[in-house]
């Protein structure tokens, strides 16, 4: 049924004119083009009605997967870790990781690593390790290059407590003979303190020590002597009654 009324709208549009009648009328035609862009059309007859309109949707709209792939995507920062046998980095995702009896955790980036390492290898004296390379010298060009390019941290001053800014700098500033006098007289200062501490200390010790020598002589005064009690004693004899 489809079929065939395909075939009768094919033949009414080619059907050709009658004679001595008006030709017949093409099947109107559906179209979503505004009726202003239609003088464009003549010109350009490869061209169909409903590619302008796409092409105008197109320019008006535009999707949102072109327009985060214009803006600037900021790179990735991927945590790595080092091989304690080799000192690799180790990406995410890759490595063996080793736990000892004492909780001792021990990060390999392969198997090969991980094996020298349980065999007591040192890896100083394998010329592929990190550790290797940085005693015999071989990356010291590398190290340079990377030395130069970073950046100089600016040191920023201020005040503690205790000490203004301007006294800081004015220490800074000092020479150091100047700053050497200094440190030698407060030193000495310090010292002559300290020394009559110790005087104080040691005076009072003995001032201490002269009072109680003089206490104990009090204490201690000799008795007059006098006649012991016994048969030759004034008082009669006596014996055992």
């Amino acid at each position: 049924l489809r079929a065939s009324r395909i075939f009768v709208a094919k033949r009414r549009r080619t059907a050709q004119p009658v004679a001595g009648g008006k030709p017949p009328h093409p099947a109107p035609r559906r179209s979503s083009l505004p009726l202003a862009l239609a003088p464009f059309l003549s010109p350009l007859p490869w061209i169909g009605p409903r590619q302008i309109c796409y092409a105008l949707l197109s320019l008006s709209f535009s999707h949102p997967s072109t327009a985060t792939a214009t803006a600037p995507v900021s790179a990735m920062v991927l945590k790595t870790e080092l091989c304690r046998f080799s000192g690799a980095k180790i990406y995410p995702g890759r490595g063996i990781r080793f736990i000892r009896a004492d909780s001792q955790v021990f990060l390999f980036v392969n198997a090969k690593c991980k094996q020298y390492f349980h065999n007591r290898l040192k890896p100083s004296k394998l010329d592929w390790t990190a550790i290797y390379r940085k005693q015999h010298k071989k990356d010291v060009q590398a190290e340079g290059v990377r030395r130069k390019k970073r950046a100089a941290t600016k040191v920023h001053s201020r005040s503690i407590v205790g000490a203004s800014l301007e006294v800081i700098q004015k220490r800074r500033s000092e020479k150091a003979e100047v700053r050497a006098a200094a440190r030698d007289a407060a030193l000495r200062e310090i010292k002559e303190r300290l020394k009559k501490v110790k005087d104080e200390k040691k005076a009072k010790k003995v001032e201490v020590s002269s009072k109680q020598a003089k206490a104990a002589t009090k204490g201690a005064a000799p008795r007059a002597a006098g006649p012991k009690g016994g048969k030759g004693a004034g008082g009669g004899g006596g014996g055992k009654r």
